[in-house]
């Protein structure tokens, strides 16, 4: 389906829609890049080490910042440079030619995504999602009958009626209209003022009963076609259990509309944060620490420092001891549970109480390499290309076509599932996958044989059962507003008992858009405004800060009782 006219992009003329709030109304893309930069320490400070738990895009660049404001980042990585922006290559074949297993798409509405891609001179392109433009065709199929279409315009008149009964019940039930002009003109009071509303009406409310509470979805058709189909990126009736804040993010902010990829791959942009010098000396984050990040943490203690305050005690995987006046940690929330033994004190009770109930959602993908891009052949018969981008509800649900021109290898994402569907194929190896997942495309395809195109070994993962993931990314559930308006917030620690103070949370999965680069890069400078917060510094007063204009915009606080504010 493609995205509603409410989530578009931008009319031409308008401003376009952008990753600013509509939580936390900062403009993280002006902050990130004014000439005047992110802050100072005093000069005693200066080269400070300063612990980065986690080597993915958000540690990355919060230790590419505090070392341009001169403390010394010691990153701590468990695996390699780049988290779940995770490209595999196919070893014998060109670099650029990859199998983005985490992160693979990203809107234009990330313009703190976008000014780092900028700025390590990474180039982006279309990525093919259903019936985007970049598409050249998408194969719709369900309960056994296909629908082959170039446009929505091509698919049956139901589709087209689901599109607008989407459409319709974002404008009547969630403000979307004024939410978005409000977020294209950066307006802070008009979106506090819509969104506030919102979060204290659909914080106990489901995607799916959010659904059927509108009279434009009382078709259970229409709810079982969107929840196959759905908007933009395809079919979200995995999403139907989770919190309808957590869609209203997406859609207001056009997160999930003309989505583009990285040229070459997307891993390129952490490693690039680690290797490129990020001044005129020449130094890079992977220079200040020797050439090689410390390995996994294995434990985190609470210590004390002159004059009581707090220190943190990191013990790795080398067996080596280190103390650090702050720490950022960027992994999964679930390790400090269970992966890494930390004090019960280096959390407050309700931070403990908010990264217990972290909601992670399962996602698996299959992907092969194939000769070249034979898709496009034209079927003698009908004309049409010889497959498609398709969306299913056979086992392999979504299948993407990666086309690296005429005359090179090309790329299948044979499957690409979340939740329970990923579940279903937990058991299986690699190459069990890609025999189930044929199986299901020879029954849309009944004449392609896909298989004698597959020139490597496949590629899968499950990020379910990835030792340091334990999860593709948080969603949360009903109620969970409170717990995540704790974890994002934990970067302004005026109010945190001294005690708790210079440990600081980042990562998208504490963000309002867990699951999007963007919200990685957003709670990663919270982090680094912290942490020059709490070693006396401060921000230019021509340049301020999350943390110093955040009584202005704070997130909406609710009470205890259904509809009320703390």
């Amino acid at each position: 389906m493609t995205q509603p006219a409410t989530a578009a992009h931008h009319d031409d003329g308008a401003r376009p829609l952008t990753m600013f709030g509509p939580d936390f109304p900062f403009a993280y893309d002006d902050w990130v890049q004014h000439p005047d930069g992110l802050g100072s320490v005093p000069d005693e400070v200066r080269g400070t080490e300063v612990a980065i738990i986690g080597g993915g895009l958000s540690g990355l660049a919060a230790a590419r910042e505090l070392a341009r404001i001169g403390l010394k980042p010691v990153v701590y990585e468990a695996d390699r440079i780049g988290g779940r922006m995770r490209s595999e290559r196919f070893e014998g074949y060109d670099d650029d030619i990859v199998a983005e297993m985490g992160a693979m798409r990203f809107p234009p509405s990330s313009t703190t995504l976008q000014h780092y891609l900028d700025e390590a001179g990474l180039r982006t392109e279309d990525f093919p999602n259903p019936l985007a433009e970049a598409t050249p065709s998408t194969v719709v199929d369900l309960k056994g009958t296909a629908h082959y279409a170039r446009t929505l315009d091509d698919l049956p008149q139901e589709y087209r009626d689901v599109a607008r009964a989407w459409d319709a019940t974002l404008a009547d039930h969630a403000d979307g209209t004024e939410l978005q002009d409000a977020i294209r003109a950066r307006d802070t009071a008009r979106i506090r003022a819509v969104w506030s509303r919102l979060v204290e009406t659909l914080d106990d409310q489901t995607f799916y009963g959010f659904l059927t509470a509108s009279d434009h979805f009382r078709s259970f058709r229409h709810r079982e076609l969107f929840g196959q189909v759905g908007f933009g990126t395809g079919g979200w009736d995995t999403d139907y259990p989770n919190s309808m804040l957590e869609i209203l993010r997406v859609t207001c902010t056009a997160a999930d509309d003309h989505h583009r990829g990285v040229v070459g791959g997307c891993d390129q942009l952490p490693i690039r944060l680690w290797e490129t010098p990020f001044d005129g000396s020449g130094t890079s984050v992977r220079d200040l620490n020797g050439g090689a990040h410390r390995p996994a943490v294995t434990e985190i203690r609470r210590t004390v420092g002159p004059g009581g305050a707090p220190r943190y005690t990191l013990v790795d995987a080398a067996g080596e001891t280190r103390t650090y006046p702050a720490a950022i940690f960027t992994g999964q929330a679930w390790m400090l549970l269970n992966t890494i033994d930390c004090d019960d004190d280096l959390l407050p009770i309700d931070h403990w109480t908010a990264v217990e109930r972290t909601h992670y959602m399962g996602s698996s993908k299959v992907f092969v390499l194939v000769d070249r891009p034979f898709w496009l052949d034209p079927d003698p018969e009908t004309g049409r290309d010889t497959m498609s981008m398709t969306l299913t509800d056979r086992m392999s649900r979504g299948t993407y076509l990666l086309d690296h021109g005429p005359d090179r290898p090309a790329v299948i994402c044979l499957s690409y599932t979340w939740s329970d569907d990923s579940l279903k194929i937990l058991p299986l190896d690699a190459n069990a996958r890609v025999e189930l997942m044929l199986k299901s495309l020879g029954e849309i395809y009944p004449g392609v044989d896909i298989r004698s195109h597959i020139i490597a070994t496949p590629k899968t993962v499950s990020w379910e059962t990835e030792r340091y993931f334990m999860g593709a990314f948080k969603a949360n559930l009903p109620g969970h507003y409170r717990y995540q308006e704790r974890l994002f917030t934990h970067f302004k620690q005026d109010e945190l008992d001294p005690r708790h103070r210079g440990f600081f949370l980042a990562g998208d999965d504490i963000s309002w858009t867990a699951g999007w680069a963007e919200g990685a890069l957003q709670t990663a400078l919270n982090a680094v405004w912290g942490v020059v917060h709490h070693l006396g510094g401060a921000t230019p007063a021509t340049n301020p800060g999350p943390g110093d204009v955040f009584d202005e915009i704070a997130p909406v606080r609710l009470g205890d009782e259904r509809g009320t504010r703390a």
